[in-house]
């Protein structure tokens, strides 16, 4: 097992220089698709905000790099690596993924709401990079221009579509997670990634919310101030409790993420937990999909 162990993480090392060799910051992976460096910081009381100011490594997306000696000392120190991770909206290519989710046994079809997006709102997807995930879904690669901001999202667009923007990551093509390989698909090996369609990138940067008046309950600045749930929060609650077996963590880390993304994620955390655990999840297991859904919304700022 220690050869394959050692054979896995060898191959991971070679595909992540060939990524950073083409203009990609990576960073290493572990089987489970997250960092596979820890925290510097594990253990400290929390929040920490260092985003590698530290110095030291450890702080996933924020070591991603295109240095293929920075390259080869993050996977030295990351020896059971098994694939690697690509930085979104990072110069020169600043890469914006979309993640086509294939979920058949709940009605996703994450393919054709693309493809009636595109329609509705007239504009092609390009041929591009098409990397295939281990799980029957796809990722496409697409570029943003110098001065767009491109957001994450998880099925903000369209059920099964997320968006991996500035400070979110895609797993690189070779890299093998627990449920298999990600590879590239036939025919778009050669081809570099596409300029996104101006009118996707619209749907994709959606217009700044205004604040409210400084010093009032829900203004960005109000320190320990959070937007009140109200009635979209409520809706969201419903939502999450009308999950059927199969639904529950999806419909509850789209909750999450569509409160985080409206600011009051925090305040609706407690609710959304006792709602989920009411469907049948663990309170471990509902606390885990909203903080996923926290890091993910709030890995953008």
């Amino acid at each position: 097992m220690a050869t394959i162990d050692r054979q896995t993480a060898t191959l991971a090392l070679a595909h992540a220089l060939s990524a950073a060799g083409r203009g990609l910051p990576v960073f290493p992976l572990s089987a489970t698709k997250l960092p596979a460096l820890r925290s510097p910081h594990h253990g400290e009381q929390p929040p920490v905000h260092c985003r590698g100011e530290c110095g030291l490594p450890g702080h996933g997306v924020h070591d991603a790099t295109t240095d293929p000696a920075a390259v080869r000392a993050l996977f030295a120190a990351a020896p059971r690596a098994t694939g690697y991770g690509i930085a979104c909206g990072r110069a020169p290519h600043r890469l914006v993924g979309i993640d086509l989710d294939i979920d058949t046994a709940h009605g996703n079809d994450s393919v054709g709401a693309l493809q009636q997006l595109a329609l509705q709102h007239l504009f092609t997807i390009p041929p591009t990079v098409t990397v295939l995930t281990p799980s029957g879904g796809r990722h496409l690669w697409l570029t943003g221009p110098a001065d767009t901001t491109v957001p994450n999202s998880a099925g903000r667009l369209a059920p099964g579509i997320d968006v991996r923007g500035s400070g979110g990551y895609l797993v690189g093509p070779g890299s093998i997670t627990a449920h298999g390989r990600y590879r590239l698909a036939p025919g778009t090996a050669h081809l570099p990634p596409a300029p996104c369609p101006r009118a996707l990138l619209r749907l994709l940067t959606p217009p700044r919310r205004e604040p409210t008046s400084p010093g009032r309950p829900g203004h960005p600045g109000h320190p320990g101030q959070e937007t009140a749930p109200g009635r979209r929060g409520e809706g969201l609650i419903q939502f999450v409790l009308a999950a059927h077996e199969g639904q529950r963590n999806t419909r509850l880390f789209w909750a999450a993420c569509r409160a985080y993304e409206h600011g009051f994620g925090d305040a609706l955390a407690d609710a959304l937990t006792a709602a989920a655990v009411r469907t049948g999840l663990t309170e471990q297991e509902a606390r885990a999909a909203i903080t996923s859904a926290e890091r993910l919304t709030r890995g953008r700022e």
